[in-house]
């Protein structure tokens, strides 16, 4: 097929992986994007830095419901709800319940996902060469911490679900798991390590080098925003931004929380709310942490990232637009100064900052890859949730597939599963 003219809105992880690869496959490729790509406005710019292949399970698991009460009262947990935001959020909340509320929809959620991150350190390590950015991505496992057994057979399905699609890992405790991970302190602590898992020790700098090698292969960047899709009867011809009017064969969506917006105009429905995710770091933690750990009571990734420590997690649901709760940034600290008794001291906090950030969510907790299908020339790559970093490599290489091919399509089975479709 002959090179297209493809304009990508929004230079996140996934949207700068995307102008990477179909750059790469010798299309001219225009990426919009009023801000600096990494930089701190973009979910990708603070999460966790995890790719770990066992993240697939969904946000919502049977039994959900009768946890929102309790969500909405408790301001340490790792999940709330803003209540002055829960009206716009009922149906969104509605279709997330229904979506995990048996274990065989859950283990379809997990296919997908699966197929979506089931090679996400690999696929990273080639985007990472072709982006000079091979120091940034460490492939030395991932650790899941529990306080003790009986907490992780409570978190047994998971893991069994896990393994029913070919994840394998290493059960750890006592001096085995101390030898992982001198920080935490000797307790029956149980450990749960992912060979297979890689992580990002800056994901924002990631994001900005992965762009910058967009660039050397050919694409463009505009820092402009877009205002509106440029449509004929049932096409999208192009996009309308500050700068003006601009003509491309595809348009690519990869706006993050704010692709809804510019969905609308083509008649699509993007379910996709803010799971607001908070990050602290810790500059001076002093911590001896070789491989990143994710304590379960606390769902949180703890990530020595180029900046220091860095604590990223909690979910909020909130209105877009609603300024930050700081209290979430706080719950993170306190639960990592229980974790590891070392961080206690005061003057460990010197330089801590904060971040928070819109992860873009689907009720069913998969991302949307794929072609409008309501107007021709227009692609999806958003709401990625949880897994926008790990997933971003995979989803570039589906985009570019369906794109450069368009009568052929992506393998059978593989971005199929993300499309608007299932949405209807």
């Amino acid at each position: 097929m002959s090179p297209l003219r493809i304009g990508i809105v929004g230079a996140g992880i996934v949207g700068a992986s995307c102008a990477l690869t179909l750059a790469r496959e010798g299309h001219q490729v225009i990426v919009f994007e009023p801000e600096v790509p990494g930089g701190p406005h973009a979910a990708s710019h603070g999460n966790g830095g995890w790719i770990s292949p066992a993240s697939i399970l969904p946000m919502s698991t049977p039994g959900l419901w009768r946890k929102i009460p309790g969500y909405l009262l408790d301001p340490q947990g790792p999940l709330t709800l803003r209540a002055s935001s829960l009206p716009s959020l009922l149906p969104w909340l509605w279709r997330f319940v229904r979506a995990g509320s048996t274990w065989d929809k859950v283990r379809l959620t997990a296919s997908a996902l699966h197929r979506l991150l089931h090679d996400a350190p690999d696929r990273h390590r080639e985007l990472a060469h072709w982006a000079n950015a091979s120091h940034l991505l460490h492939h030395t496992g991932l650790l899941y911490v529990y306080p003790h057994r009986p907490a992780f057979e409570a978190d047994a399905m998971a893991w069994q679900i896990r393994r029913e699609h070919g994840v394998s890992w290493v059960e750890l405790s006592g001096d085995a798991l101390q030898a992982r991970a001198p920080a935490l302190p000797r307790a029956d602590q149980l450990g749960v390590w992912l060979p297979s898992g890689a992580w990002c020790s800056d994901p924002g700098e990631y994001v900005r080098r992965l762009m910058v090698a967009a660039q050397r292969a050919g694409a463009q960047l505009r820092h402009t925003r877009v205002h509106a899709l440029q449509r004929q009867p049932g096409r999208c011809t192009g996009l309308l931004t500050d700068q003006g009017a601009c003509s491309v064969d595809r348009v690519l969506i990869t706006a993050g929380i704010d692709s809804p917006r510019l969905a609308r105009e083509a008649g699509d429905a993007l379910p996709l709310a803010s799971e607001r995710g908070y990050h602290v770091v810790l500059p001076h933690a002093g911590l001896e942490l070789p491989v990143p750990i994710m304590p379960s009571d606390g769902r949180m990734a703890n990530t020595l990232t180029a900046q220091g420590l860095r604590l990223a997690g909690q979910v909020e649901l909130a209105h877009p637009s609603a300024p930050p709760n700081w209290a979430r940034a706080d719950a993170l600290l306190a639960h990592a100064r229980r974790t590891y008794p070392v961080l206690d001291q005061d003057e460990r906090r010197r330089g801590t900052t904060r971040w928070m950030g819109h992860r873009p969510s689907t009720p069913d907790g998969l991302p949307v890859i794929g072609p409008s299908p309501h107007c021709e020339g227009l692609w999806y790559a958003c709401g990625h949730g949880h897994v926008g970093l790990a997933a971003a490599a995979r989803t570039a290489l589906w985009v570019t597939q369906g794109i450069s091919a368009p009568n052929i399509g992506a393998p059978a089975g593989e971005w199929q599963d993300f499309s608007m479709g299932r949405l209807a």
